[in-house]
This record gives structure tokens, C-alpha cells and sequence, in this order.
């Protein structure tokens, strides 16, 4: 069976039915449904590493500092080499897996959030050079939510409405 296509030719079956996923394509993955998505995948893994890291309020776990004391080192050149200030460096990173992923989840600050998780996927590379694939993969999603922003599902864009800035 065929369809009429304007300017008179004819559309098969198969181009009926691609046009048509095409269209449900183009109805599901709205922009800002996918910004939104895009966020909390990036968020889910970082979030879920960070809860692992605290035993209470500003108290991180023993694990935690063992770990940077211990057992992570920086695949540098020459190296590896051992995390300096283990015990600062594991508060630092059990922070901005805390307060980074939370600001990308809510939309705020969420240029500024996907900045600081591209710079820990560096530092999670040098740490796991052997997980590259997850980390591309997050590296990734960083660079999108930095170039395409929030969207409009975020608390950025309804501040931006609120304070009559165009949102980009």
C-alpha cells in the first residue's frame, strides 16, 4: 500500500513506518526531558559512591580515608603515586559527591555541578585508568549538561523566568 507524498510521488510501507518512529522519536525525547534524564544519570553513580563515604554528618567513614590512604593511587607518569593529604582528599571528594549531584538532580547551579564531576571523572580516571569506559561515558554526559544546560525541568530555568533572564 502506498502513500501520496506531497508533490505527488508514493511512500511504501517501510517509509510509512520509519517516518512514523521518527515521529514518536521526536515526541518522546523532548529536549528537556532528555536534559533532565541526562542530569540524573550523571548524578546516580556519583551520589551513590559519595553516601558510601559518610558515617554522619561531615563524618567520614574509616573506609574512606583508607581508601585514599591506602589502596587509590594517581596513575601519573612514573608513578603511581600516593593521594596527598589522603584525609582531606577523601572529604573533598565525599562532599562533591554529595552536593554535586544534588544540584544536578534539582537543576541549580547545574553548569557549575557538571564542571566539578567532569573534574572528578579526571581524577576517578587517573585513579582507575582501567574503567575508562564508564568514565568517558560520564565525562560525556558532563560536556552535554555544560553545553545544552539544564533545560527547562530545572530550578535554573524557573529562577532564570522568575528574574526574566532568557534561559538558554
Amino acid at each position: 500500500m502506498l502513500d501520496t507524498l506531497p508533490g505527488g510521488g508514493a511512500r511504501s510501507q517501510p517509509a510509512r513506518l520509519f517516518a512514523a518512529v521518527t515521529d514518536l522519536i521526536r515526541i518522546v525525547a523532548q529536549p528537556d526531558l532528555v536534559q533532565a534524564v541526562l542530569r540524573f544519570a550523571l548524578a546516580v553513580p556519583f551520589w551513590r559512591s559519595g553516601t558510601l563515604k559518610w558515617d554522619g554528618f561531615l563524618q567520614l567513614s574509616d573506609t574512606a580515608i583508607d581508601l585514599f590512604t591506602q589502596e587509590f593511587m594517581l596513575h601519573l607518569p612514573g608513578g603511581p603515586y600516593p593521594f596527598p593529604a589522603p584525609a582531606t582528599m577523601a572529604f573533598i571528594s565525599g562532599c562533591g559527591e554529595i552536593i554535586f549531584p544534588s544540584l544536578l538532580v534539582l537543576g541549580l547551579a547545574t553548569r557549575f555541578a557538571s564542571v566539578g564531576l567532569l573534574l572528578m571523572t579526571v581524577v576517578v580516571e587517573l585513579t582507575v585508568p582501567d574503567g575508562w569506559p564508564i568514565h568517558i561515558t560520564w565525562a560525556a554526559m558532563a560536556l552535554a549538561i555544560m553545553r545544552y544546560g539544564p533545560g527547562r525541568l530545572s530550578l535554573d530555568a524557573l529562577i532564570g523566568r522568575i528574574l526574566g533572564a532568557a534561559h538558554p
